[in-house]
């Protein structure tokens, strides 16, 4: 938070996260306690990427939807009804495991989803729209595992690209160890990043219970492309299906199909500019 100290402000950070833990909702707090005991087993990849392919009736710019650590179905199907009729798709869930021992492993999960939607498209770049863990999981795999080859654009929702002070209160599984502020994951992911083509859209709220303190929801970074969304006055699960928030991803999504594919250029200079907005 601006202003604050870095001990100060995470020590009375993690404070508040206690009490901002409790004020979770409640499914969120019943399935993500699930998930790291093991009550919902492995995550399975959906139908859409294993024996059936993205529709070819749509030929619009291809979106993959990452979902978070302890979000149902129901935002990922939520927000790509959202989406329908701007021109894009075909829209693929993607999944991962929810007990992956670390970001990197989901990350290559990702990458082997992205290179089979693209061979299915015609070659044509994709889109990642990552809720909560599973815009880190993207970012990872853009910035790191050379993702930005087939995605031009990233957009991040409600995802603590910082880490989160809450991540300090849970349970010591290895995975949530990586949202901790200065975790491995999140010190690779401050590393230089000149190469890295894609643009980045991440949107974050000032009053998201899982992500603390909010400005760790944003993505400053100096190589990187950048633009930085305030969604004030919502909730972690409700910024996903915020109206403004699936309005504003739209019209991004119209824009890079409009365009045909103008923010994906191979060799342009890829020095980071970051904008803020609000919405």
């Amino acid at each position: 938070m601006p202003g604050l100290s870095p001990v100060r402000g995470v020590g009375a950070e993690a404070g508040r996260a206690a009490v901002r833990l409790a004020r979770l909702p409640f499914d969120l707090a019943v399935e993500g306690v699930a998930q790291l005991t093991g009550l919902l087993g492995h995550a399975q990849p959906s139908r859409s990427t294993v024996d059936g392919e993205p529709a070819h009736a749509e030929s619009g710019v291809p979106v993959l939807l990452v979902h978070g650590l302890a979000d149902r179905e129901w935002v990922v199907s939520s927000l790509q009804r959202g989406l329908g009729g701007c021109g894009a798709g075909p829209f693929v869930p993607v999944t991962y495991n929810g007990l992956s021992p670390d970001i990197r492993t989901a990350a290559r999960v990702l990458g082997e989803q992205v290179e089979l939607t693209v061979g299915r498209c015609a070659g044509r770049p994709v889109v990642l729209i990552g809720y909560s863990l599973g815009g880190l999981v993207a970012r990872y795999y853009v910035q790191r595992l050379d993702g930005h080859a087939h995605v031009p654009l990233v957009i991040t929702l409600a995802t603590p690209h910082g880490g989160t002070a809450t991540a300090l209160l849970a349970p010591p599984h290895p995975l949530l160890r990586q949202l901790r502020p200065g975790s491995e994951v999140l010190t690779e992911l401050a590393e230089p990043a000149a190469g890295c083509r894609s643009r980045f859209v991440a949107f974050y709220s000032d009053l998201d219970e899982a992500v603390v303190p909010a400005a760790r929801g944003r993505i400053d970074h100096p190589d990187l492309k950048v633009r930085n969304v305030l969604v004030p006055g919502v909730g972690h699960l409700t910024l996903p299906l915020h109206q403004p928030v699936i309005d504003e991803v739209r019209a991004l999504l119209t824009a890079v199909g409009e365009t045909g594919f103008a923010l994906y250029r191979p060799g342009r200079d890829s020095r980071g500019k970051t904008e803020d907005a609000e919405t």
